[in-house]
């Protein structure tokens, strides 16, 4: 199949990370270098988060417009594009159509 990337060595989390009464949904992946990834799914709305560290949040299908903390302005991601999120900051997100994600986080 095109496009799949496996996951190697990994610990999956059973328990869901649910947002937003269940329109916003993840999964944490652990891997065995400390680093951790979610992998989720999002409906259509808009929505505001927090983060504690920074991310790279991959749009893996769907569509969605992401205004970063301290912008004015929407920009537009689509399947197979990505963008970064800093540290200790928000981001609003208007899902355009049922979006999946996978969401890397950065450490230092």
């Amino acid at each position: 199949m095109d496009g799949v990337v496996d996951f190697t060595d990994v610990t999956v989390v059973k328990r869901a990370n649910v947002y937003f009464d269940g329109k916003v949904t993840s999964r944490i992946i652990k891997f065995a270098d400390g680093s951790h990834k979610t992998l989720g799914i999002m409906m259509p709305g808009d929505y505001e988060f927090g983060t504690l560290e920074a991310e790279l949040m991959e749009i893996l299908a769907g569509e969605v417009a992401i205004k970063l903390q301290g912008e004015d302005n929407w920009t537009t991601y689509k399947e197979g594009q990505s963008f970064n999120v800093e540290a200790n900051s928000k981001f609003s997100i208007q899902v355009k159509e049922l979006t999946d994600y996978c969401c890397s986080y950065i450490q230092d």
